[in-house]
């Protein structure tokens, strides 16, 4: 993406020592710097680039431009992000930081003006140097900006991780599957699909994926570029431990890329630019079509939004095309994985490697319902010995939804029993834009997983009140065929 730099000025101090500084509220170790951007037009924001000092909860919130007839409007795009650079060199702690538009909550065209918000984590001297802010809208590519030999150069643009499309073919392709995850591909009709977990001996969740049984005669199977390296590495090495005994079946790695359009309209939008009828389509099932005149794609009704909507595979050379063409609809706008984020939480939904991983069995993470009757009953898939019993007998935690008050419950905050002894972990929290209220998920002990039971969450180092709730938090909206 080329870049220009947009000229800006830094209003007020650009440094404060945590707990002498307060604002015109009178809160202490909180700073607020305003940016504006003299004789420039709104413009759309791509990169903000920083220098910092140790550790700050950043806040940035933009004020809009929306239309000759409406004033203007302050909207956050960015809330409590941990600048956290190496703090034991002056190397490290004079790093150069990027935030892109893609991790933003908001769409960020039509600014006119920046508020950064930094807010103490610790009673420790915080400096944040400004002088050096640097902001990047689209446009003709910068000059080149030079910097101290020791400092690094700002972070290249990172893009939303990938999820990893493979085809397994073969005669044997579910006997392959169905060694490697609890679900019972068997059963699939052709393009439909069923979320599946792949498993360890020991029970635990190695990773989370989706697998449809196509028409065409091989499995789809979409996993988390997060863990590229082992699930590629445990589908291969299944597949040659096969070969080698004389099975059909082989493995084939998509280049292709994935969009997902979500939303309440985004079958509608999607229509305008296929052939076939997407009201045949439901959720979790796939069709390979044509889209906006790219040939060769594979839409599927699902998406981890708890939304309507479809994850269009589109091969690489057309997914900019697909791209520009989709969002030539004013129903359609770029959102971050942060927005993403929010509504897989409202959904219920666990994201790997936060609410699950390979010491969490899928018992544990409310996860039973992803193993099929005939695997239970065969118990032929990995840990089956220890997640089967797990069904009917006592899990020692479990996974559940809070509603709480005060703060948002964040990642890593402890979870107490009324007494305020620590029984749980929150594992993933957010504001919910749709209720309006805090909510997160963590694990606590079995005795107190019951929806209703009142408990505590530390939160910035108070103790405030929350509730165990059912999930999901907000009403999926996914199309079934009635």
């Amino acid at each position: 993406m080329s870049r220009v730099s947009v000229p800006c000025h830094v209003k007020g101090t650009v440094a404060l020592q945590v707990g002498d500084v307060r604002t015109s509220q009178g809160r202490p170790g909180v700073l607020v710097i305003d940016v504006t951007f003299p004789s420039v037009p709104p413009f759309e924001l791509q990169e903000i680039v920083f220098k910092n000092y140790y550790t700050a909860f950043l806040s940035i919130r933009v004020r809009q431009h929306t239309s000759t007839h409406t004033p203007a409007k302050w909207v956050t795009c960015l809330r409590d992000y941990c600048l956290m650079p190496d703090p034991h060199s002056e190397e490290g702690a004079q790093e150069y930081v990027s935030l892109f538009k893609h991790q933003m909550l908001c769409d960020m065209a039509r600014v006119l003006e920046l508020r950064l918000i930094l807010r103490q984590p610790s009673p420790l001297w915080l400096s944040f140097t400004v002088e050096e802010l640097q902001i990047y809208q689209q446009g003709p590519k910068s000059p080149s900006m030079t910097f101290p030999k020791w400092l690094s150069l700002p972070v290249p643009c990172e893009q939303p991780a990938p999820l990893i499309e493979t085809k397994i073919l073969g005669c044997d392709r579910v006997k392959l599957m169905e060694s490697l995850v609890v679900g019972d591909i068997a059963e699939l009709r052709p393009n439909q699909g069923t979320l599946s977990l792949f498993t360890n001996e020991a029970g635990g969740i190695l990773d989370d994926l989706i697998i449809t049984s196509t028409s065409e005669g091989y499995l789809y199977v979409v996993s988390n570029a997060g863990c590229w390296d082992k699930d590629l590495a445990l589908m291969q090495g299944k597949v040659k431990e096969l070969q080698n005994m004389g099975s059909d079946v082989s493995l084939e790695v998509v280049d292709n890329a994935l969009l997902a359009l979500q939303g309440p309209t985004a079958a509608q939008v999607l229509q305008a630019g296929v052939a076939d009828d997407l009201r045949k389509l439901p959720f979790m099932t796939s069709a390979v079509m044509e889209v906006f005149g790219v040939s060769g794609c594979r839409v599927t009704r699902c998406g981890y939004t708890g939304e309507d909507g479809v994850e269009i595979s589109v091969p690489a050379a057309g997914a900019v095309h697909l791209a520009t063409a989709l969002l030539e609809n004013p129903e359609v706008k770029l959102a971050g994985l942060a927005a993403r984020d929010s509504l897989r939480l409202e959904a219920g939904l666990c994201l790997y490697g936060s609410d699950i991983d390979e010491h969490t069995t899928p018992v544990e993470g409310s996860l039973g319902w992803t193993l099929g009757k005939r695997r239970r009953t065969a118990m032929d898939f990995p840990g089956a010995s220890i997640i089967v019993p797990q069904l009917k007998g006592k899990v020692q935690r479990r996974r559940v939804g809070l509603m709480g008050e005060g703060a948002p419950m964040r990642a890593h905050s402890s979870i107490l029993n009324t007494e305020g002894t620590v029984i749980g972990t929150i594992t993933s929290g957010c504001p919910s834009p749709c209720l309006k209220k805090n909510v997160a998920m963590g694990y606590v002990p079995s005795e107190y997983s019951r929806p209703g039971t009142p408990l505590l969450v530390e939160v910035r180092r108070k103790q405030q009140m929350a509730v165990v709730s059912k999930m999901p938090f907000v009403t999926t909206n996914y199309y079934t065929l009635k």
